[in-house]
């Protein structure tokens, strides 16, 4: 029987929630092999592994090694978040697997701090370094892009239907089905388009009229997307997602401890 005086947003209720997710067991295991803790045998076959390729291949191209080297750091830093890193909420096919994704978020957010501090050449050069075939990519401009967009009409809009409104909707689609909250997927929505607006200078497709942006864009794509995922949980009776909003807690002790807890999650499960 749970305590009717307990207060589920006490930071103890929080610590034992993300306890609980943490440790769920994994229910119907058919290979007992892959679900027993291999800790040394792994850590062990890993470090063989990157002590051979390292000495048995050729080390005099430079650029090689380099690359070489960042690929054995990725790989160990995973095979390290499947050794330490928590196991989230997610159980199939198997909580290592999600742990790899878990990794691989964080190297990506890494890489996107080590951007933030160089310039736009250095960000191309890197770019072109990881794949030489950029430098001859451009974008075939079939339509102009911010051009008077005073001039609103209905074949203009239908014009602008393009390959990036499918992407719009499809995306968006998948995103709600994935997050299943509307205040956080439209608040998402709003945001990219305002990051569309910041980065126009980069990429001419950003450069859009109002009312490609605010309503074909934000109103008719995502927010059909949106609709659309939404209804498939709804038909399927999936799961929803008891998100927390930090406005529901007043302390900032507690705030700071519901982000500890609850951001690697995600999602505030309870």
């Amino acid at each position: 029987m749970k305590n009717q005086n307990s207060k589920p947003d006490c930071p103890r209720s929080r610590v034992d929630s993300f306890s609980t997710i943490n440790e769920k067991p994994v229910d119907d295991i058919s290979l007992q092999f892959f679900y027993n803790p291999h800790t040394i045998t792994l850590l062990l076959t890993s470090i063989g592994a990157v002590i051979y390729f390292a000495f048995v291949r050729d080390t005099d191209n430079v650029e090689n090694n380099i690359w070489s080297g960042i690929l054995c750091c990725c790989f160990f830093f995973l095979i390290v978040s499947v050794l330490a890193f928590p196991n989230g909420p997610f159980t199939r096919p198997h909580p290592a697997l999600w742990r790899v994704v878990f990794g691989m978020s964080v190297l990506y957010l890494l890489g996107c701090l080590f951007i933030l501090f160089q310039n736009y050449h250095t960000v191309k050069n890197i770019l072109y370094w990881f794949d030489p075939k950029l430098k001859n990519f451009h974008i075939d401009m079939d339509k102009e892009y911010g051009v008077n967009c005073s001039d609103i009409t209905v074949e203009r809009v239908w014009n602008h239907v393009d390959v990036f409104a499918l992407g719009h909707f499809l995306g968006w689609m998948f995103k709600a089905i994935l997050i299943r909250h509307m205040g956080i997927l439209w608040a998402i929505s709003v945001m990219w388009e305002i990051t569309e607006l910041a980065f126009a200078h980069l990429l001419p497709n950003f450069i859009e009229c109002w009312w490609d942006a605010l309503v074909l864009d934000v109103l008719v794509c995502n927010g059909l997307g949106i609709w659309c995922g939404l209804k498939i949980c709804n038909i399927l009776e999936m799961r929803e997602y008891k998100w927390v909003s930090i406005t529901d807690i007043h302390s900032t002790t507690e705030k700071l401890k519901e982000l500890y807890f609850n951001l690697p999650l995600k999602a505030g499960l309870r």
